[in-house]
C-alpha cells in the first residue's frame, strides 16, 4: 500500500496553528493594559444609547438605531424624521 504522504497538508496547517496564535498574542499585547477594554466600549454603546432613546433618535449619530426601532421586538417606537 502507498503512503499517502499528506506532510505537506500538516506543515501548512502548523504554520496557520502557529500564525493564529501569534496574531492571538498580538492582540492580547495591544489591548493587555486595558482589562476592563470589551466592558469600556460596552458601556460607551450603551449610554450613546440611552441619550438617542432620550432625544427620540433624532439627533445625530442615531441614524444607525434607525433600522431596529418601530418594531414589536424593540417595543421603541418613535416618529422618524423622512
Amino acid at each position: 500500500m502507498k503512503e499517502p504522504h499528506n506532510r505537506a497538508k500538516v506543515g501548512y496547517s502548523m504554520i496557520l496553528v502557529s500564525a493564529s496564535l501569534a496574531a492571538i498574542g498580538l492582540i492580547a499585547l495591544a489591548i493587555g493594559g486595558d482589562v476592563l477594554f470589551a466592558d469600556n466600549m460596552q458601556r460607551e454603546n450603551t449610554s450613546h444609547f440611552n441619550e438617542c432613546k432620550a432625544n427620540d433618535f433624532k439627533t445625530d449619530g442615531c441614524e444607525k438605531y434607525w433600522d431596529r426601532i418601530n418594531s414589536k421586538i424593540s417595543g421603541i417606537y418613535v416618529d422618524l424624521p423622512e
